[in-house]
C-alpha cells in the first residue's frame, strides 16, 4: 500500500510537472487607445511575436490617448491573471508609475514602449524610437526648409495632452532644439520665451483634436507658416484647419510617425516631413523579451549609451535638405504601418 501510494505521488508530480512545463507564457500589452494605427501596428506585432514563440498575448487599451484609469485597471488584471510581462504605451507616465510598481514586485517584467515612464528607470526597460532626435530631424529639416525665412517664423506647437506624457515632451522640444530654438526646461514644454512660437494646443493625437487645436493657435495669430504636429492624424487635422482659410499651401507642417496614411501625406505635400517609426519591432521585441525574462530570468539591456532600447527612426521627405539625412517617400511607403 505504501508502495502504491509513493508511486501515485509520484506520478501526480510527474504529470504537475509536464503541465507546468506546457503551460504557456502570458504576456499583457496595453496601448493608449486600439483606434491609432500606430497602436494597432503594435498590436499586430506583439500577437504575431507571440504566436511565433508559442505565447498567449492578451491585449488592453485606454478608451482615448490619456485614459490613464483604463491602463491601471489592465495592469491589476495581468497581475492577478499570472502574466510574465506586460508591454505598455501610457497615457500618464507619471501617474502609473505605481501600478507599474506593484506589477514588478510582483514579479511581473515591464517593458515602456514608444513612450518612457517618468522616471524612465520606473519600467524595467523602454523599446522606443529616440523621440528626442525624431522631433530635432523634423525641426532642422523645416529650420533648413525655410532659410533665412526661418529667423521670422510664426511657429504653432501641436502637441498631445495636457498632462505632458514624455513622448510629447521629447517630441516637442527635440523639434525646437532643432529649429534652433533655446528650449528651457527640457522636461516640459511651454515655458520658451522665443517670440517666434505663437502658442501651444493639444490635440489628443487625432484628427479631430488638430484641426480644433490649430483653429485655437489661428485665432492668436492667421499668420502662423510652421506647424509643429505631435503625429500624423493631428497633422491631418491641422491642415484641414488651414485649408478652410485657404492657406493650406503657404504654411509648412511636420510630423512624427511614418504611418502610410501620413508617409501619403508627405507624398501628396500635405506634411513637408515626418520622421518615421517602428511600432511592430517595438512590440516584436518586447515580447521576446518577456519570453527571456520568463524562462531565464534575464531582463533586456539598453542601447549603449542610452537609457533606453533604440528602434530607429528616419526622417521621409520629398524634398531633401542639405544636412539633413533622410529617405523619399518611396523608401518611407516600403517600411510604413497602418
Amino acid at each position: 500500500m505504501k508502495k502504491l501510494l509513493l508511486t501515485t505521488i509520484a506520478g501526480v508530480g510527474l504529470l504537475a510537472g509536464a503541465a507546468q512545463a506546457d503551460e504557456k507564457v502570458t504576456a499583457c500589452l496595453i496601448t493608449k487607445t486600439d483606434t491609432n494605427p500606430f497602436f494597432v501596428k503594435m498590436k499586430e506585432g506583439a500577437t504575431a511575436k507571440a504566436e511565433e514563440l508559442g505565447m498567449e498575448l492578451k491585449a488592453f487599451a485606454g478608451k482615448i490617448d490619456g485614459d490613464h484609469e483604463t491602463q491601471v485597471a489592465a495592469i491589476e488584471t495581468c497581475i492577478a491573471d499570472g502574466a510574465k510581462g506586460i508591454l505598455l504605451t501610457a497615457s500618464d507616465t507619471s501617474s502609473i508609475v505605481p501600478a507599474v510598481q506593484q506589477a514588478r514586485d510582483a514579479g511581473l517584467v515591464v517593458i515602456a514602449l514608444d513612450t518612457p515612464l517618468n522616471p524612465i528607470d520606473a519600467a524595467d526597460a523602454t523599446f522606443a524610437t529616440d523621440n528626442f532626435l525624431a522631433g530635432e530631424l523634423i525641426g532642422q529639416w523645416a529650420a533648413a526648409a525655410l532659410g533665412d525665412d526661418a529667423a521670422n517664423a510664426k511657429i504653432g506647437m501641436l502637441d498631445l495632452a495636457v498632462s505632458q506624457p514624455t513622448v510629447g515632451v521629447l517630441r516637442d522640444q527635440g523639434f525646437l532644439q532643432g529649429f534652433g530654438i533655446d528650449i528651457g526646461d527640457p522636461n516640459k514644454w511651454g515655458d520658451e520665451t522665443d517670440p517666434r512660437i505663437v502658442g501651444n494646443d493639444v490635440t489628443a493625437g487625432n484628427e479631430e483634436g488638430g484641426r480644433k487645436a490649430m483653429e485655437n493657435l489661428l485665432a492668436k495669430d492667421p499668420m502662423i507658416n510652421v506647424v509643429y504636429t505631435i503625429n500624423e492624424p493631428a497633422a491631418a487635422g491641422a491642415y484641414e484647419a488651414l485649408k478652410s482659410i485657404g492657406r493650406e499651401n503657404d504654411v509648412l507642417i511636420v510630423s512624427v510617425d511614418g504611418g502610410c496614411p501620413g508617409v501619403q501625406n508627405v507624398k501628396d505635400g500635405v506634411i513637408g516631413a515626418t520622421s518615421q517609426q517602428y511600432p511592430l519591432m517595438m512590440a516584436s521585441l518586447g515580447v521576446e523579451a518577456i519570453k527571456k525574462w520568463a524562462e531565464e530570468g534575464v531582463k533586456p539591456e539598453p542601447t549603449p549609451g542610452k537609457a533606453f532600447f533604440d528602434t530607429g527612426v528616419a526622417l521621409v521627405t520629398d524634398k531633401p535638405v542639405d544636412g539633413v539625412e533622410s529617405i523619399d517617400t518611396t523608401e518611407g511607403t516600403n517600411l510604413c504601418w497602418g
